[in-house]
């Protein structure tokens, strides 16, 4: 069973660590239409938010009327009936799966933005990840759970340093930017399609991956320490002040810096460096960034037994998973 510190960190890796790159997935979006249009990145992570504390709400309620885990699933199905139910717990395996593969994919850009140098190493970095969390795992939770939580706590301090250090200097008028008023982007972007409401919609469903893994507290209720209702809907609260923070202030620096996404260097990268200078301090940062993003994988194999045992007990996976 897990305490509330080690279950923040094996659940919430996932969660926390997509306010790495959830902004520079609105930007992505918004360059099509130019560099004048990346001031409604701020707006759009504002939606992002409010939908960030909508779902958390109701995983709140979830946790308590089913506290043996399963979330989405055991709610669709009770509720809408099997077929719903098998819907929900398909795509929520599937994101589990897709959850590996973005949230390495992420890390390792992490690791190429500080050292261009290994850039042609990606794949094989991102292999000998994925190998390291699966024996990680293969020891246990809650092993797992000891190994993988100083990476993220070091993240979460980092990264809410840069944010913290970002917006005195911003205050401080050391900045390309003020609070009231964003800076020109650093580099012109030639628009390639119009800033319609279409395009404001798509960036609004990519910076969403700023949700992904917020579910994972709600499917693996069963393994907090008792109370585990009170300590599972605590720990969920703590991940989402933590990601609307994080994820915030990431997109209004960036916009107080005229941050543009390149394809060497990420944005969070580009803060870091911007904020705290290319020194010591930046390359603990973006290590710790690439670790937790790595770590981010872990939810896949930490919660997806969980949602698979609940399949098997109701006969929709081989019943060898219900173990």
């Amino acid at each position: 069973r897990l305490t509330k510190v080690k279950a923040l960190a094996i659940f919430s890796s996932d969660a926390l660590s997509s306010s790495a790159y959830a902004t520079e997935e609105i930007l992505i979006v918004l360059a099509l239409a130019g560099s004048g249009a990346f001031h409604n990145a701020l707006p759009v992570a504002g939606v992002i938010a409010l939908l960030l504390a909508v779902v958390v709400l109701s995983y709140l309620q979830t946790v308590r009327a089913y506290p043996s885990g399963g979330g989405a699933y055991v709610v669709a199905h009770e509720n809408l009936g099997r077929n719903a139910g098998t819907a929900a717990a398909s795509a929520i395996m599937v994101d589990y799966v897709l959850t590996v593969s973005v949230s390495v994919a992420a890390g390792v850009a992490a690791i190429t933005s500080a050292a261009p140098e290994m850039h042609d190493l990606r794949v094989p970095i991102g292999v000998v990840m994925i190998g390291l969390i699966m024996l990680g795992n293969l020891r246990g939770v809650r092993e797992a759970g000891t190994i993988f939580a100083i990476p993220t706590y070091v993240f979460i301090f980092s990264m809410g340093a840069v944010i913290v250090v970002g917006l005195v200097r911003v205050i401080a008028g050391d900045a390309p930017g003020s609070l009231l008023h964003g800076a020109p982007a650093r580099e012109e972007v030639a628009a390639t399609q119009g800033l319609t409401v279409f395009l404001i919609m798509r960036a609004f469903a990519s910076g969403s991956t700023a949700l992904t893994g917020v579910e994972a507290i709600s499917n693996g209720v069963p393994s907090f320490k008792p109370p585990e209702v009170k300590n599972a809907q605590a720990t969920l609260a703590v991940m989402a002040l933590v990601l609307g923070f994080l994820f915030l202030g990431v997109t209004f620096l960036s916009s107080r810096y005229g941050l543009v996404p390149t394809e060497g260097e990420t944005i969070v990268s580009q803060l870091g460096r911007e904020v705290l200078g290319k020194n010591a301090l930046y390359y603990t940062y973006q290590v710790a960034t690439a670790l937790v993003l790595f770590l981010a994988a872990n939810t896949g194999f930490a919660a997806f037994p969980l949602v698979a045992s609940i399949l098997a007990r109701d006969r929709c996976v081989p019943r060898q998973f219900a173990f």
